[in-house]
């Protein structure tokens, strides 16, 4: 098989879905992301981005994904323009998506937005003159938080096809999870076991993307009684910014929290993940646990990932 040509799918591209990228692409990424792994503990970086520049548009407030761009850029000799809180700027005095895309295409060699509502990347991919990476597009998907997990995992499984996937939380309004879903799709997993309140279930058409492709599905409410069939146990938040009355959050925030005692149940072979911020999901007793992988890697993958996207995307 051609590397190269590869190589090529990502080159001046758009990252808004998972869908975005083919199987074989996920080979590629992974392995320029162990290069770049290499690079920043061999030397902190390089200068193959050199007069490359990064427009961060975030209308949403981030921390770790907005500083992992800022970083993937810098250890890469590029610059940035760094919004992190853009409705604050021009968007209050009433500016478009497509105008706000017109004018940072102007300046920037890539784009990397995120915004409340699902869909806006697209909207502003199809405006922009150069590649845009969905950085969380409200509801929709985070493909580049899919991708750094997978690639934990991949450091710690032989084979991914064998294994049961648990997600757990927010199901509904987690975008992490939705696009980790459509990912291990498309890699070939079959076995998902998606624990949630009955509020906040995995939309349908996730459902039915893993039964249409021969995957196995269980749906419960009870972490307890599944956590010990999972192989990862990806866990996130009960996203109080989605819910229209803060009632239903404050029951509905620690339906299901993680505890030395429920881990006692998984197996010694589990990862623990969590996209983060964590509000109480997990305790922080559990941190110690060579299991939990959210503080150890996951954080630091991030960036070798990040990195790796922007070399392919900005360089052939």
């Amino acid at each position: 098989m051609n590397i190269q040509i590869i190589m090529n799918n990502y080159f001046k591209k758009n990252l808004v879905s998972v869908e975005d990228i083919k199987r074989e692409d996920v080979d590629v990424l992974f392995n320029r992301a162990d290069e770049m792994k290499r690079l920043v503990e061999e030397k902190g970086g390089d200068e193959r981005l050199k007069n490359k520049i990064l427009a961060a548009l975030f209308y949403e407030p981030s921390s770790r994904t907005f500083s992992s761009f800022i970083t993937a850029m810098q250890r890469l000799g590029g610059g940035f323009i760094p919004f992190n809180g853009m409705a604050n700027t021009s968007v209050a005095k009433g500016e478009t998506l497509e105008d706000t895309a017109k004018v940072f295409s102007t300046y920037a060699d890539i784009i990397v937005f995120r915004h409340p509502e699902k869909g806006s990347s697209s909207q502003i991919a199809r405006t922009s003159s150069v590649p845009v990476i969905n950085a969380g597009d409200g509801i929709g998907e985070h493909p580049t938080q899919a991708l750094l997990d997978t690639y934990t995992i991949s450091k710690h499984f032989t084979s991914l096809n064998s294994l049961t996937i648990g997600m757990i939380g927010d199901l509904l309004n987690g975008r992490t999870v939705h696009s980790l879903a459509k990912l291990f799709v498309k890699l070939g997993i079959k076995n998902f076991i998606w624990v949630s309140p009955n509020l906040l279930k995995m939309p349908e058409e996730i459902n039915n993307l893993v039964t249409r492709n021969g995957g196995k599905l269980v749906e419960t409410e009870m972490l307890a009684d599944v956590i010990g069939e999972m192989d990862v146990i990806y866990d996130t938040r009960v996203q109080k910014e989605r819910f229209t009355d803060i009632a239903v959050y404050e029951k509905l925030k620690l339906a299901c929290v993680i505890n030395q005692d429920v881990m006692k149940k998984a197996k010694k072979t589990a990862l623990l993940m969590h996209p983060l911020p964590r509000v109480g999901e997990i305790s922080a007793e559990v941190d110690e646990d060579p299991r939990a992988l959210y503080f150890r890697e996951q954080i630091r993958n991030g960036l070798y990932v990040r990195m790796a996207l922007l070399d392919l995307i900005l360089n052939k």
